[in-house]
């Protein structure tokens, strides 16, 4: 990825801002001087920041939605369940539903439309849509057994955005990890990648950039790894 590209600021909703790419999205999209809205359940989850503006909803609620996109610039989406997945594919979510991130979206395109609001960041999943058929077998084995239900609903989620007419980006990431690095993750638009991980904030970085620049409008972004020289 290159350099930072130079915008203008922006009022922009992230939805899944307590999550950990969320959170690095946040802190990415204030650094640059952007004014921030978040929808969250819990907002002592949060910490208050000059430009950073907490509003307490539900994904799922519409007219929560509805609420926190009027006069906004874009949305940025990272929902997504952090419950044990163990838990989530044998009992189910204890306190996300687990279509959050296809009914979140889904109230989120509505909620745009209504409002004009025209571009749309989105984190789905690396091996859903677009990146289907370039799945490693380990991966693809992985998704069966442990995480099912919720890599169902990113596909619904990833078609909504595809097909919800705004001017979308769908981020990619493969295995998230932690850590305070942020180099610019390898990116493509063909679903190739670098090393099999990626951390949370260098996709934050992502996001944030994605969002203001009209360089991956309408396209499916691979993120990984920076490749070993």
């Amino acid at each position: 990825m290159d350099a930072p590209e130079e915008v203008d600021e922006m009022k922009i909703l992230v939805m899944g801002a307590t999550g950990g790419s969320g959170r690095a999205a946040v802190a990415e999209l204030l650094a640059a001087g952007h004014e921030v809205t978040a929808l969250v359940r819990r907002p002592e989850a949060l910490q208050a920041q000059d430009g950073l503006h907490l509003v307490v909803g539900d994904a799922m609620d519409p007219a929560a939605v509805d609420d926190a996109v009027a006069g906004q610039d874009a949305v940025l989406i990272t929902l997504g369940i952090t419950e044990n997945p163990l838990r989530v594919r044998f009992l189910g979510p204890a306190h996300t539903p687990l279509t959050i991130r296809s009914q979140g979206t889904q109230n989120a395109i509505q909620a745009m439309r209504r409002h004009g609001v025209r571009r749309l960041v989105v984190q789905t999943t690396y091996g859903v849509g677009a990146t289907k058929a370039r799945l490693r077998w380990v991966e693809r084995a992985l998704f069966w057994a442990l995480l099912k239900p919720q890599i169902q609903d990113s596909e619904v989620q990833n078609q909504a955005v595809v097909d919800s007419g705004l001017e979308w980006v769908l981020a990619q990431p493969v295995h998230l990890s932690d850590g305070p690095e942020a180099p610019a993750p390898f990116t493509s638009t063909e679903g190739e990648v670098g090393r099999m991980q990626v951390t949370r904030a260098s996709v934050g970085r992502f996001l944030a950039e994605a969002v203001g620049s009209p360089r991956w409008v309408g396209q499916t972004v691979a993120l990984s790894g920076p490749a070993a020289a």
